[in-house]
């Protein structure tokens, strides 16, 4: 029985109450309980929120404390106590004495003999007999945690391949190197077939091989004709190139748009505006295709920048525009010169061939009056710095 039932088990007026357990002086009937039932039935009337028997109450008239005093007061060599024999000593009803030696009993603070009589218990030895099982009990529980913990984390080297798989998968699904030509065209044939809504290609380098024409020429043109927006950027010196202008004719016609400007851009397809085809470094037979939201998000906001500063390719040839693209390669020219650019290297980022590159910047030199690209060079550092602040 736990501490407050000694409080239910009597009245107002000391009588037991009926659940209260009869003991007789030889023989009780209230059952023992094991150490770990008793420290459970003791600490539900323990102190708020610790789990533990009360402590002994400071009023002397405490049945618990009255009884637990008689009892290490009896002489030794007395007959053990029965709870009749203390219930005659300390002049307390039977009732409330044997409740609180049952709550005596749970505690571990006595023992009864083979007589069925009570014997005080050192608090300490009550300690270890009551505590003790729990203990192991908390041991036994310890060491099962340990080793659930072991068996569970023995799964982690297989989750973390998992992981490192599903990485893998999702970088695949959003970043794809293709290192074969073959594969490369078949995956912008495969885009450009499911294509619904808008094409964007930027197209670096000049005028276009014929073979890569005649290529896309047909894929484009099945794309426009499914209602397909196109946009097409090249460098001013794609109009010069035959093959290039009869390509941008036939697109054209179909309601494609095409731009030029003087300066290297980078090459890329954007499909969609969710899927992006981009050159791989010092290979031509490779291509990345790029899927990752915000990657194509960037290059298409990229590819609106240079749109707004390039021109329309006009497939008529206008003297006066073809005099301006000049003028501007012209320019462009002078300011690589400036930046200390070889002939190849301006060649290769106008898309010019060296040999108009060269023709270029021998006409430069003559208007400059300069014998040499160095002292053209200077010149034209020179008139840079001599113009006036707008």
């Amino acid at each position: 029985m736990a501490i407050p039932d000694i409080l239910r088990a009597q009245g107002d007026d000391g009588t037991p109450d009926s659940a209260a357990p009869a003991e007789t002086a030889s023989a009780g009937t209230a059952p023992e309980t094991t150490a770990p039932a008793a420290i459970g039935a003791a600490a539900a009337g323990g102190t708020a929120g610790t789990g533990l028997p009360a402590p002994p109450s400071e009023d002397p008239e405490d049945p618990l404390t009255r009884v637990y005093t008689c009892l290490l007061a009896r002489d030794p060599a007395q007959p053990p106590a029965y709870s009749a024999d203390l219930a005659a000593e300390l002049e307390l009803p039977l009732a409330r004495v044997e409740s609180a030696v049952s709550a005596l009993l749970d505690m571990g603070l006595l023992r009864r003999t083979p007589e069925r009589a009570v014997l005080p218990v050192a608090p300490d030895e009550a300690v270890q007999r009551t505590l003790g099982p729990l203990e192991r009990e908390m041991r036994a529980r310890r060491q099962h945690m340990e080793r659930a913990r072991e068996q569970l984390m023995a799964f982690m080297p297989l989750y973390e391949s998992h992981l490192l798989r599903l990485t893998h998968l999702r970088q695949a699904e959003y970043v794809e190197l293709l290192t074969d030509l073959r594969a490369v065209r078949e995956a912008i044939t495969e885009l450009g077939r499911t294509c619904e809504r808008e094409v964007m290609t930027a197209q670096p380098g000049g005028g276009r091989r014929a073979e890569v024409l005649e290529e896309a020429v047909a894929r484009d043109e099945e794309l426009l004709r499914r209602g397909v927006r196109m946009r097409v950027l090249y460098q001013h010196t794609a109009r010069f190139s035959s093959g290039t202008c009869a390509y941008v004719e036939r697109i054209g016609r179909l309601g494609a748009q095409v731009r030029t400007l003087d300066d290297e851009f980078m090459r890329m397809l954007v499909f969609d505006r969710s899927t992006a085809v981009i050159p791989v470094p010092d290979d031509p037979h490779a291509a990345v295709l790029v899927r990752e939201p915000h990657v194509v998000a960037f290059m298409v906001g990229a590819y609106e920048r240079l749109w707004l500063e390039a021109l329309p390719f006009e497939t008529e040839w206008d003297r006066q525009t073809i005099m301006d693209i000049s003028d501007e390669l012209k320019q462009t020219i002078v300011r690589l010169l400036t930046e200390g650019l070889t002939d190849a290297a301006i060649a290769r980022r106008l898309g010019l061939s060296v040999r108009s590159c060269r023709r270029h910047v021998a006409d430069v030199m003559a208007a400059l009056g300069a014998e040499s690209r160095f002292q053209a060079g200077y010149l034209l550092a020179q008139q840079e710095r001599e113009q006036p602040s707008p």
